[in-house]
C-alpha cells in the first residue's frame, strides 16, 4: 500500500481548509509524502496509505461532503488508517467542547466500520460577515461577535502524533 497520506476536508468558509493546510504543513515536516484535496473531488483513495479527514459541525450535524466522503470511500477507508477532526465550538468552552465531541461522535455512529485511529474536536471560526444562505435570515446570527477559537499550537500537535499512527504497520 502506497505511504501517502491524504488530507481531505469540507469547509463552508474556508477555516476547515486552514486546519487542514497546517496539519498538512506538519505532516511534510516530519517528512512524509502528504497531499490536501477537497473532500468532495477525492474521486480514490489508491494513491494513499492513509486519511485525515477534517470538516466543521453545522446545527448538531457534521459537513454533507465530509460524510457523503466515507460512504463513497468505504472499502478503501476500511483498509487504511483514518484520523478525523472537527471544526466545532466557537467559544473556548469545555462544555461546547464536549457537546461538540458528542455530536461528532454521534455522526460517526452512523459508519460502524470506520475505526478512526484518532479522532479530535477543534474550536472553530465564526464570521456573521460571511453567512450565507439560509442562515443569513437568522437575525441573532448576524448580530453575534466574530470568533476564532481556532488553538493552532493544539492542532499542530495533534498533527504532530498523527506520524505513527498513520504509517503502515510493518512487521
Amino acid at each position: 500500500m502506497p505511504a501517502s497520506i491524504l488530507v481531505a476536508y469540507a469547509t463552508r468558509y474556508g477555516s476547515t481548509r486552514e486546519v487542514a493546510e497546517a496539519v498538512l504543513t506538519v505532516l511534510h515536516d516530519q517528512h512524509l509524502d502528504a497531499e490536501l484535496q477537497p473532500a468532495r473531488a477525492v474521486r480514490s483513495l489508491e494513491a494513499y496509505g492513509a486519511v485525515v479527514l477534517g470538516a466543521p459541525l453545522y446545527m448538531f450535524h457534521w459537513h454533507a461532503d465530509a460524510l457523503r466522503f466515507l460512504s463513497r470511500h468505504r472499502k478503501a477507508l476500511e483498509a487504511r488508517p483514518v484520523a478525523i477532526f472537527a471544526l466545532g465550538p466557537f467559544h473556548d468552552d469545555e462544555k461546547e467542547r464536549q457537546e461538540a465531541r458528542g455530536q461528532l461522535d454521534k455522526e460517526l455512529l452512523k459508519y460502524p466500520w470506520l475505526a478512526p485511529v484518532a479522532v479530535e474536536i477543534f474550536g472553530g471560526k465564526f464570521d456573521p460577515a460571511q453567512l450565507g444562505f439560509p442562515y443569513s435570515l437568522i437575525g441573532p446570527l448576524k448580530k453575534l461577535p466574530a470568533e476564532d477559537v481556532r488553538d493552532w499550537n493544539a492542532i499542530r500537535a495533534w498533527a504532530g502524533g498523527l506520524a505513527a499512527k498513520l504509517q503502515p504497520q510493518t512487521g
